[in-house]
């Protein structure tokens, strides 16, 4: 490569070179020539170049400038009818101006520890302009400023390694460039020619690639990502419930935190679905997927959900017709799920999970505890029978229901994050809404968070005062024959005085539950209970007996002395159903919505 004084020298070049021009003087001193035409062989490249000029530049000379440059490539000559091969170019004969000048990519060459300008070439002119040689980069190339290009320089001066900066955008958001920044030497002058006059050879061979195109498409692949993903977040909220329903006897708070922009939406989900006489069924989820496809089978699964609920089955039931749905829905997708069933009457929480991380539950003197097995596989798995659980839950206490985003981190065991969970929830005090806040908080989940989270916080509330007045229970156990009914009737007078409701009130809650008993009395068997319950919202009526088959509605013939009691109890009160109990037998019963004061 001819190099002239302003040239760049590439690392190694200059030792080539005059490790050839040692081996052919030791070929001279020997009396050795070149290689024989016999043998094919090609002439030393060294003996080939032009001679230096009376000043010690080399024949070549180069100026500082944005040309192509004048420098020759050497021509290869015929080849001779004997055999023999001419001369043939090596890199060190071309120009390295006129490399770079025909280089499509932008070049410039600084040099010195203020980067002065020395060489820019014809691409680099089209997109910048013509650039003076000798100024500081700084003034004569103020593009370099624009793209923070500057400070790359100065590193790489200090540490004579190479640089490259990415998708660098000028002002204006009109080109994207990369930038390779690499260190290169100038040549020194000979031995015995003079001083040199510029002592530093340092420079940096600054190499712009145009990425334009290609950053745009990365702009608009992440705009239509990011329009997926907002649809795909739309949906996800559109099917979730848009405001809780709030239990007579639980204070209930949710939170939803999609993953960060980087982020694919998944799955989670939750639902809080009343079931009449007091209970609530309570329900978290986790799709195993992500985006729009993740979001759809979560709906579907939801819905699926609500409609079991209504048929108020244990929890065991309702994930196990869960799970065959959730094969026939999309047999590829697996979903995590626990379904609980709290009960005020037991202060109780029945539930069962599929896949999922188990309920915690905090006492009243901050004593946390995990619900045990048992779990089951995830949903969509099949060839599974689910068992329920129980757990306490009383007057003072808090659950905590959650997806695995809340406590899985890379790089750590889940039990860890559970254990990081229980900590955070024994000290959390507040309402549900504040303690979901506050774990949310103490977990780390943020605006970047990379996955998606779904918390539900329950409270038990212990009341006192003025509001426990608000809630009672009472209780008869039917013993004996016939005679119950009226027992039954005088208790129900008795109990819905003392509570003081209106008279209208009392005399329907009296027909409901002397309806109710008679049916009980009729078609069920022992043990049989009368409860009576009232809420700050609503007096409860339910019969239970130990027999199993559910009662249903139906129209009676005006010849028929029977089949009317559920009827009138369906017309008189708001609502009214049926469900089987853990260890066999029913519980039939009513509500009457209280007058609002």
């Amino acid at each position: 490569m001819n190099f002239t004084r302003w040239s760049a020298r590439f690392p190694g070049t200059q030792r080539r070179a005059a490790a050839r021009t040692e081996h052919a003087a030791a070929q001279a001193k020997r009396g050795e020539g070149s290689v024989p035409a016999a043998r094919g062989g090609r002439a030393d490249p060294g003996t080939e170049r032009s001679a230096p000029a009376a000043d010690g530049r080399p024949a070549d000379p180069t100026v500082c400038g944005t040309g192509s440059g004048s420098g020759t490539t050497p021509a290869v000559a015929p080849v001779p009818r004997t055999g023999v091969v001419a001369t043939v170019p090596t890199p060190d004969e071309l120009s390295v101006r006129e490399v770079l000048g025909r280089l499509p990519a932008l070049v410039a060459l600084v040099h010195g520890p203020e980067h002065r300008v020395a060489y820019v070439n014809d691409a680099y002119t089209a997109g910048f302009g013509a650039r003076t040689p000798g100024a500081p980069a700084h003034e004569a190339l103020p593009e370099l400023g624009e793209l923070g290009l500057l400070p790359l320089l100065d590193q790489v001066q200090r540490s004579g390694r190479p640089r490259t900066a990415k998708n660098r955008t000028t002002p204006g958001g009109t080109s994207s460039y990369t930038v390779t920044c690499t260190p290169v030497e100038f040549p020194r002058s000979a031995p015995g020619r003079g001083p040199d006059p510029d002592p530093d050879h340092t420079g940096i061979l600054i190499h712009l690639a145009d990425v334009t195109d290609h950053a745009e498409a990365v702009e608009r692949l992440r705009a239509s990502e990011r329009r997926q993903r907002e649809a795909a977040v739309t949906l996800q909220r559109s099917l979730l419930p848009q405001e809780l329903e709030q239990p007579d006897d639980l204070r209930v708070a949710a939170t939803y935190q999609p993953g960060g922009t980087e982020a694919a939406v998944g799955g989670d989900w939750y639902d809080v679905i009343t079931l009449g006489a007091g209970r609530t069924a309570l329900v978290i989820g986790d799709v195993m997927g992500r985006g729009v496809r993740a979001a759809a089978v979560m709906g579907q699964l939801r819905t699926a959900v609500r409609a079991y609920a209504r048929l108020d089955l244990p929890p065991h039931e309702v994930l196990q017709l869960l799970d065959g749905l959730a094969a026939e829905i999309d047999a590829s997708q697996i979903a995590t799920c626990v379904y609980a069933v709290h009960d005020p009457n037991e202060g109780l929480l029945a539930y069962a999970s599929a896949g999922h991380l188990p309920i915690l539950v905090r006492d009243e003197d901050g004593t946390v505890r995990r619900a045990a097995d048992p779990t089951g596989p995830p949903l969509g798995t099949g060839g599974w029978l689910h068992t329920s659980g129980t757990i306490a839950l009383g007057p003072g206490s808090t659950a905590v229901l959650y997806t695995d985003g809340l406590v899985e981190r890379r790089g750590e065991d889940i039990d860890e994050g559970v254990a990081a969970l229980e900590r955070a929830l024994s000290g959390a005090q507040g309402t549900p809404a504040v303690i979901c806040d506050r774990l949310m908080r103490a977990l780390g989940v943020d605006a970047d968070h990379d996955d998606d989270v779904a918390v539900m916080v329950l409270q038990q509330p212990a009341r006192t005062g003025a509001d426990a007045e608000l809630f009672h229970n009472a209780a008869l156990d039917l013993l004996g024959g016939i005679e119950a009914a009226p027992r039954a009737r005088a208790f129900a007078q008795g109990v819905l005085a003392s509570w003081r409701f209106p008279v209208e009130l009392c005399d329907l809650g009296v027909l409901a539950a002397s309806e109710l008993v008679a049916n009980s009395l009729q078609h069920g068997t022992p043990p049989m209970r009368l409860r009576l319950r009232r809420t700050d919202r609503r007096l409860i009526i339910e019969v239970t007996d130990g027999d199993d088959h559910l009662p249903r509605r139906r129209r009676a013939e005006p010849a028929d002395e029977t089949g009317r009691g559920i009827s009138i109890v369906a017309t008189i009160a708001s609502s009214w159903g049926c469900r089987r109990t853990p260890g066999g037998g029913k519980a039939v019963w009513c509500e009457f919505a209280l007058p609002e004061k």
